[in-house]
């Protein structure tokens, strides 16, 4: 998509989105610059919310100004190494994460720098750096101990060392139903599953499996300065029955 295109496009865009979601907004400003991340050459910011207060006892749209940048630069970088990368629906993707941003500004709320957050770890992850592994836990909480980070769903489980041992299957449920896959041999401090063929809306399902630690455990980790235990491993699930009112894709945002 050329620079040209890209303007109609993202001004389209932000033409369908309605009025009381942009109020404080003065508008979306197109840049032709890739817009890399000051530590890793190749992740690339996408879109970024300037905002600016004015001093007033009152935080509305009135006295909170924003403009929403986007980089056409960045999506081209990005797109060259995606062949399924799609330029409409990036575009809207980052148009309404930079304006959930603004929007949080106002209400004085920091969740989406949590997503921010956890999905610069999942990158670390995914190049093999060193990454903080309950990085998850700052994503979008769908259900109690299931998280969403971009299009990837966590569904949490904390273990006691000697239960781990004794259990032959891992239970979890999702999407209406009770799964079960294969426990693997090692438990480690966080053990992250890939569980294939279930639907997490775009992304992979994983369970991360973390062990309890006793409190003199935990202290002793602190003060050593401990680094955890990271363990991965894929596994194919098997439905073992109805599970109502688990979580699934289409319960995401409610």
């Amino acid at each position: 998509m050329t620079f040209e295109e890209f303007g109609s496009e993202a001004h389209r865009l932000w033409a369908e989105v309605p009025a009381e979601y942009k109020e404080g907004i003065d508008g979306i400003v197109v840049r032709r610059e890739a817009e890399a991340h000051e530590d890793h050459d190749d992740y690339y910011t996408m879109g970024m919310c300037f905002t600016e207060p004015y001093p007033s006892g009152y935080g509305g749209p009135e006295t909170t100004r924003s403009f929403l940048a986007l980089y056409h630069g960045s999506f081209a970088r990005v797109a060259d190494g995606d062949p399924d990368f799609s330029w409409e629906e990036e575009l809207w993707e980052t148009i309404t994460h930079e304006l959930q941003h603004h929007l949080e500004f106002l209400a004085e709320d920091d969740a989406l720098e949590g997503v921010d957050y956890a999905l610069e770890e999942s990158y670390k992850r995914e190049r093999g750096l060193d990454f903080d592994p309950w990085y998850y836990q700052s994503g979008q909480p769908l259900a109690p101990s299931v998280y969403r980070v971009e299009r990837d769903v966590y569904i949490e489980q904390q273990w006691r060392a000697e239960a781990f041992e004794r259990t032959p299957s891992i239970e979890f449920e999702w999407s209406g139903r009770r799964w079960s896959v294969a426990r693997p041999d090692e438990l480690g401090d966080v053990h992250f599953i890939w569980v294939h063929d279930l639907d997490a809306g775009g992304g992979w399902l994983q369970l991360a499996l973390l062990r309890k630690l006793g409190w003199w455990e935990g202290v002793v980790r602190v003060l050593r300065r401990q680094l955890a235990d990271v363990r991965e491993s894929e596994a194919e699930p098997r439905d073992i029955g109805d599970a109502p009112g688990s979580p699934g894709p289409e319960e995401e945002g409610s």
